[in-house]
């Protein structure tokens, strides 16, 4: 009878040393949470406690600020999804509510005369840094510092799926040279208890579009995995240091459906405000996603075509705002008019 349990908590210190039966245990036990829902949790990285305490703390900087200067680096301001992000701007799950959560979008410093920026390419673009927080030159600085460390840590988790996948670790190096990557600041307001659940979510349930998606969370929980055998919501509990990993739809596009892409939420019943910092490795935008090694058998064909990383998240993120948007006509739509105001009888009447 199958028992859910929550995400496993791997220590991946093992692919940084040299021992290979303890390297050879972790990959299997990559392996089988790959074949079964996508996620499990990191500890034994490279990322530093202190330099995590560090761009916590400049993300509740920034969303302490007044919503006029949040305002002021609006990312609607742009076509490549930098800048600031307002409540219930997106909505992942189809009858529920835009989402409660507000966000800030950063990516690597792509000027304006870069190729990316000047071909369109997916989320490449200059950041909108906010201008009134404060020690601003600090917050810029520790929140690349923190970006450009999690990049790295992306690319040594793209290295163990590599050889889950029975292949050399370097398979993905064309994936991940000239990779996109997308990072959000994320807070979520404290919600009142018997606030509707199925209306205020913090995200709906959804699935991650690109390659694979690192999470570091505060001390406030929400996060839940869905186990789909049985059903149920698991909730994934902080572990101070540790990085949330899952699985995207892009890989388990390439993965032939053999490794998940797996529906998770945040539904924020704390009462307290809730902080998390996701980073969205989505790879090179013009790399072409195939089915990988050993995901297929003999006979199987593979289930989708090519596809470039960039057609496939620049369609997810079209469907998941658009959604939003149409819910919120709908909702104008719905109000009643205003009533007319009452006549006025003539003076002296």
């Amino acid at each position: 009878m199958h028992s859910p349990t929550a995400p496993p908590i791997l220590d991946i210190s093992p692919i940084y040393g040299a021992d290979s039966e303890t390297k050879a245990k972790l990959v299997e036990e990559v392996r089988k949470c790959c074949h079964y829902n996508g996620f499990f949790q990191i500890t034994g990285h490279r990322v530093p406690l202190e330099l995590q305490r560090r761009v916590m703390n400049c993300s509740k900087r920034f969303f302490d600020l007044p919503l006029d200067e949040k305002l002021q680096i609006d990312k609607n301001r742009n076509t490549f999804n930098r800048g600031y992000e307002l409540l219930r701007s997106q909505m992942l799950e189809v009858g529920t509510g835009p989402e409660l959560k507000e966000g800030l979008y950063i990516g690597e410093e792509i000027p304006e005369d870069h190729p990316y920026f000047l071909q369109k390419k997916l989320n490449s673009g200059p950041n909108q840094w906010p201008q009134t927080v404060s020690e601003k030159e600090e917050f810029q600085k520790t929140t690349m510092e923190y970006y450009h460390a999690v990049f790295e840590l992306a690319k040594d988790v793209l290295a163990v799926l590599a050889l889950t996948l029975g292949v050399e670790s370097n398979y993905f190096d064309p994936l991940t040279e000239g990779a996109v990557a997308t990072m959000r600041f994320l807070h979520y307001p404290a919600q009142p208890k018997d606030e509707d659940e199925k209306l205020n979510r913090g995200i709906g349930a959804h699935t991650d579009f690109g390659c694979v998606t690192l999470l570091l969370q505060d001390e406030v929980d929400g996060l839940q995995v869905l186990d789909a055998p049985t059903g149920q919501w698991l909730d994934v509990k902080p572990v101070p240091g540790a990085y949330v990993v899952n699985l995207g739809d892009l890989f388990m596009r390439m993965a032939n459906d053999k490794y998940k892409s797996n529906t998770h939420r945040v539904i924020n019943k704390s009462g307290r405000e809730r902080y998390s910092i996701p980073f969205f490795f989505s790879g090179n935008p013009d790399y072409s996603c195939e089915c990988l090694p050993n995901c297929r058998e003999q006979d199987e064909a593979a289930k989708y075509p090519p596809i470039t990383v960039q057609e496939m998240v620049t369609a997810s993120y079209k469907e998941s705002y658009g959604r939003a948007e149409k819910y919120k006509e709908e909702l104008k739509m719905k109000k009643p008019a205003p009533a007319p105001a009452p006549a006025v009888a003539p003076v002296g009447a």
